[in-house]
Order: structure tokens, then sequence, then C-alpha cells
């Protein structure tokens, strides 16, 4: 008898199985080498955020509310895809396709809060700047290290919390026929398709949750921009114009990364192959934690001057320790 097969555990008319089998990339060709992409994801991932985590905590030039928020970002980003790629790769590269339930459920809560967390950090930082261009001499008044710190702990607050109720709302759905999970990690949308018992009060809440992570961020940040837009118009000269334009083209990208791909997920929906449903899907959720760093790195005048700073300092110190090593001889 197969471990999908095996004892169930019943409490009540609730049935839950011992394990779940992830299907993924069953079928599709010429996986392993994805699975060398994913690791070269989540190698460059881990560096890449790490180092941004790392400049913005040493450099104090860097703690302002929009690098609070950036470092934020970054951890979600680290931890999120952490939660997800290492399973992926142990998953589907070494054919571990089983899932305990207990494990499954975990897995949702974690991946899901941190990818919550990053629709929250992208719309705080819409946040941040439309105050900074349509208030900018009541910035530093209204936005604070103090006021993002304390909403930053609200929104983590949150974002665990309501994922946490619908992990408690999936585990009352009884699975009582197929076990085959059809995605690359345990998704509950596919999870909801296996129970067999009423799963109206836990579909209502997989369809309201995406609603207030994803479209009700969207909805916000368009109205900020939209409010951007107007406050740019009003500016005379082009050149103030070009340069408060030029401080929102890193989250304009970041929120297109994020937002496009899921939005495109979403729009076509089941009239795409199920294969190329899941790989659309998993480079949705691995490419922008990588991608995020690089395009502030690359994109913001105050963070290269940070690594700048830092270059100088070192080679600075790497002169001074060879003149003494020269005055010693």
């Amino acid at each position: 008898m197969s471990p999908l097969d095996s004892a169930y555990f019943t409490n009540g008319s609730i049935v839950h199985p011992d394990f779940f089998f992830i299907s993924g990339f069953a079928g599709i060709p010429h996986t392993n080498y994805y699975y060398v992409f994913l690791c070269f994801v989540y190698a460059l991932t881990v560096v890449v955020n790490t180092f941004v985590m790392f400049m913005i905590y040493s450099d104090h030039c860097l703690h302002s509310p929009k690098y609070i928020a950036v470092f934020n970002l970054a951890v979600s980003d680290l931890f999120g895809s952490t939660a997800l790629i290492p399973q992926m790769i142990d998953t589907f590269l070494f054919k571990s396709h089983l899932i305990s339930f207990e494990a499954c459920l975990t897995n949702i809560f974690f991946f899901f809060s941190f990818v919550t967390m990053q629709s929250f950090t992208l719309t705080l930082l819409s946040y941040d700047r439309y105050v900074a261009i349509c208030f900018p001499l009541r910035y530093n008044e209204i936005v604070t290290n103090k006021s993002i710190l304390v909403i930053t702990t609200m929104l983590w607050i949150f974002a665990g919390m309501a994922t946490l109720l619908s992990v408690s709302f999936i585990s009352t759905l009884s699975f009582c026929k197929s076990t085959v999970v059809n995605s690359y990690l345990c998704d509950p949308g596919p999870l909801h398709l296996l129970a067999c018992n009423n799963n109206t009060p836990s579909s209502v809440l997989n369809w309201t949750l995406p609603a207030i992570f994803l479209w009700i961020p969207v909805l916000f940040i368009t109205s900020t921009y939209i409010c951007i837009g107007r406050a740019l118009f009003k500016i005379a000269e082009a050149s103030e114009r070009l340069k408060a334009m030029k401080t929102c083209t890193s989250h304009l990208i970041l929120v297109s990364v994020f937002y496009l791909p899921i939005a495109f997920a979403f729009a076509l929906g089941s009239t795409i192959h199920q294969n190329a449903r899941i790989i659309n899907l998993s480079l949705t959720t691995i490419l922008p934690p990588v991608l995020n760093p690089i395009i502030y790195s690359l994109k913001t005048e105050e963070f290269t001057e940070s690594i700048k700073k830092l270059y100088r300092r070192k080679k600075m110190h790497s002169a001074r320790r060879l003149a003494l090593e020269d005055c010693k001889l």
C-alpha cells in the first residue's frame, strides 16, 4: 500500500491524509535545466538580498523611512524564497513528491505570509513616494522612521494572522478523494478542489484573501500614482519634473515585476495548458525576490552612493594596512 493510500486519521467527519503528492513539473520535458536555474536564482537571491540588508544596516545615511521599507522587502524576499525554492528543488530534483499534511500547512503559512508582505511593502513604498511628491514640505513630518516601523509591524501581524486564518480553514477540509496537488507547492487553490466536504467558508476566504493581499494593494498603488501624476504636471520646470519622476522609476519597475505576471496568470486562468500555467506561476514567485534588490541597487542614487562609500572605505583600509606592513619591514 502506497503512502497515499495509507492510514487516514479522522476527527468527526474530517479526514486528513498522511501525505499529499505534489505533481509539480511532471510531464514537462527538460526540467533538469529548470532545477539548475532554480539553484542559481536562489543562490543569487540570498546573496543580493543579504547584501542589501547589510548595506542598509551598516550605512546610517540609509536609515530613512524609504530604506526601512526596502530592508523589509529584502527580508520578505529572502525568507519567502527560502520557504519555497529549497522545497521545490527537494520535491522535484530528488523525487520527494510526498509532503505530510502538517508540513503542507506549515509551508502554506510561511510562504504566503512572506509573499503577502512583499505586496504590502510595495504598497508602503508607493505611499512613501506619494507623500514625498505630493506633500514635499510635510514629508519629514508625516513619514518618519517611527511611523514606518509601526506600520510595518502592523502589516507583519496582519499578514501572519490572515494567513494563519486561511491555514486553519484548510485544516477543516476533508480530503477523501485524490491527494494529488496539481501545483509546484502546497497551493490553497488546488487543495480546495480536492476537498469532499462543504468547503464554502474556506473557498470564500481563499478568494477574499488574494483580493486583500493583491488587488487592494494594486488599487492603492494605482491611486497614488494617479495623484503623483497630477502633482508632476503642476511642476513648472521640466528638470524638476524629471527629477521627481526618477525617484519613482525603481518602485514602478518593482510593482511591474511583482504584479503583472500574477495578473497575467489570473487573467488566462484555465485557458492555458496546466504545465505552462505551473511554469508561469513558479517564475512569478521566484523572480521578483532576486530582481527587487538588483533594481534598487542599480536605479537608486542613494544606494549606489552607499556602495561607492563602502568601496572607498575598503580601499583606504587596504592601503593603510599595506602602509603599516611596509613600515614594519
